[in-house]
């Protein structure tokens, strides 16, 4: 069977809407990504690798991400920004895959939220321990600093917990027999916390522990620590994103219950 070309593929597998969907699209996918991977989609669609095995692979590329972390100096920090890359890039091509192909499924919906949880709580805590100096790249006498693995945990668990705090909705209101959110419950109440929420969302604070974001800070961390000698700057982009990881969860969970979300 002959490949489908580029304009055979993009209406079916971009269908209308997909790149302006309010908290489904990456803004990566929507500026260069979902063109890279439709040239990839194009030699897969003929094969015989399934769209779930597509998600399993970016799983993988996602969890070797937050283990590259662990390899000292810039060299760690490149292998994470661009395993990252390769698992948005599969996060792409799994569902263009499904889509050509008809085999859209709830198990690939739900592989490709663990995968998702999973992989950018990976990431964080390989961070915290390449923050941790392991493998004592400051010293042969140094030892390991544990409170830096602590706190890039925390960051981890606030990145699933912010996932978590989103998917429970649907979940709620699944089991009270309530339809699909709408994007117009997501609005607060209270016009105080309205206008709170769209600061943040102006701010786009937030999105330093997606897993693009934060492989892009912690890129930018290694090569200024490449200049400066330590691990100074790694160790505050730590902080600062543990910070922010923190303080979203609450944020983002007072949100859903000061909306129309839950009712």
């Amino acid at each position: 069977m002959p490949k489908p070309s580029v304009a055979e593929l993009r209406p079916v597998v971009h269908p209308a809407g997909l790149k302006d969907r309010r908290s489904g699209e990456h803004w990566a996918g929507r500026l260069y990504m979902r063109e890279i991977s439709l040239r990839w989609t194009r030699h897969l669609v003929n094969t015989r690798i399934s769209p779930n095995q597509l998600t399993y692979l970016m799983i993988v590329a996602g969890v070797a991400a937050g283990a590259a972390l662990l390899v000292p100096g810039l060299t760690g920090a490149i292998l994470g920004a661009l395993l990252i890359q390769l698992y948005l890039l599969l996060d792409c091509v799994d569902g263009e895959v499904a889509r050509w192909r008809k085999q859209t499924s709830i198990t690939g919906v739900y592989l490709d939220r663990v995968g998702h949880y999973l992989c950018e709580a990976v990431l964080l805590a390989g961070f915290g321990l390449r923050a941790a100096d392991l493998f004592h790249r400051d010293g042969a006498g140094a030892t390991t600093e544990w409170q830096w693995a602590f706190l890039g945990t925390l960051a981890a668990l606030g990145a699933i917990l912010i996932k978590a705090e989103t998917d429970l909705v649907d979940v709620a209101r699944t089991r009270s027999g309530l339809p699909a959110v709408t994007d117009e419950a997501s609005v607060p109440r209270s016009s105080g916390l309205a206008l709170a929420r769209r600061a943040a969302a102006a701010l786009k604070f937030h999105r330093l522990v997606g897993g693009v974001e934060a492989s892009l800070v912690m890129l930018a961390a290694g090569i200024a620590d490449a200049v400066h000698g330590d691990l100074l700057f790694t160790r505050a982009a730590v902080v600062l994103l543990a910070a922010i990881a923190v303080l979203q969860t609450v944020l983002h969970l007072v949100s859903i219950l000061a909306s129309s979300r839950l009712r």
